[in-house]
């Protein structure tokens, strides 16, 4: 019988990199405690991903590719090594908001393998954000593009340990949401918003004195915009799914790039 990828992997990383991403790493373990330590690892998932995206728009412009293809290439990597299914978490989760029904009946709507008109919106409007905010980054520099890449991906995946923090429940009784709903203590979560900010931070120190505040307020203005939806959902659904998890990562992405975009 062949030997697990990654064997020597701790069981917290095989369960972050084998549910958020296509990475073959296989999940051993799906108690509580895996799940704990792979949401507290999300951030580190974030990190590989977004190194990814930022290699893949690296070599376009180098090869001589303007900012915009080089954009739409790094907002498509995260989409594929995630399978897309962050977007489609966005679009069910405005789909079951803009229903306008009771909670078990959105949850329902949230469901479907359809997407409805507020889903196909909402994706459309979110991933031209994307693009835009991350060719005005590129038009200012190749390393600012980079580090707005590698920081949006790492807060996306912060806003999923924030997300699983004790005390938000689950709306549902199976499923993904259900399975890491209230498994980071709280000062597990903040503490990692934490060191993820310092680190954003210092990233940004390599572009300048100025990109330290403004890439440290996009991890904070980040985190604040998913946690706005986060609280929506839990109101709206009685808390959270797979699809709210989609949808606060990439509420946070796209406003980390936004927050990087502005002068």
């Amino acid at each position: 019988m062949p030997s697990p990828p990654f064997p020597g992997l701790p069981h917290g990383l095989r369960f972050a990199f084998g549910t958020l991403t296509v990475i073959p790493v296989r999940v051993t373990r799906w108690d509580r405690e895996a799940a704990r330590g792979g949401m507290l690892c999300a951030p580190v998932v974030g990190l590989v991903v977004g190194a990814g995206a930022a290699v893949t728009g690296l070599l376009l412009l180098f090869r001589g590719a303007g900012s915009l293809l080089a954009s739409v290439a790094v907002a498509a990597v995260p989409a594929v090594l995630t399978r897309g299914l962050h977007l489609d978490g966005l679009a069910d989760t405005a789909d079951g908001l803009g229903s306008g029904k009771p909670a078990e009946d959105a949850l329902r709507v949230m469901k479907q393998s359809d997407i409805g008109p507020f889903g196909v919106l909402t994706l459309v409007f979110t991933l031209f954000a994307q693009v835009a905010a991350l060719a005005q980054t590129y038009d200012d520099s190749w390393a600012r593009g980079t580090v707005a890449a590698v920081v949006s991906a790492v807060a996306a995946r912060l806003a999923l340990t924030l997300a699983a923090r004790s005390g938000v429940p689950a709306a549902r009784p199976e499923g993904l949401g259900a399975a890491v709903a209230g498994v980071v203590p709280a000062g597990g979560a903040l503490g990692t918003a934490a060191a993820v900010t310092l680190a954003g931070a210092a990233a940004g120190a390599y572009l300048g004195a100025y990109d330290v505040l403004r890439t440290a307020l996009a991890v904070v203005c980040a985190v604040a915009a998913a946690e706005v939806l986060l609280r929506r959902c839990v109101r709206r659904f009685g808390g959270v799914t797979g699809d709210v998890f989609g949808g606060v990562a990439e509420t946070a992405a796209t406003t980390a790039l936004v927050v990087l975009a502005l002068g």
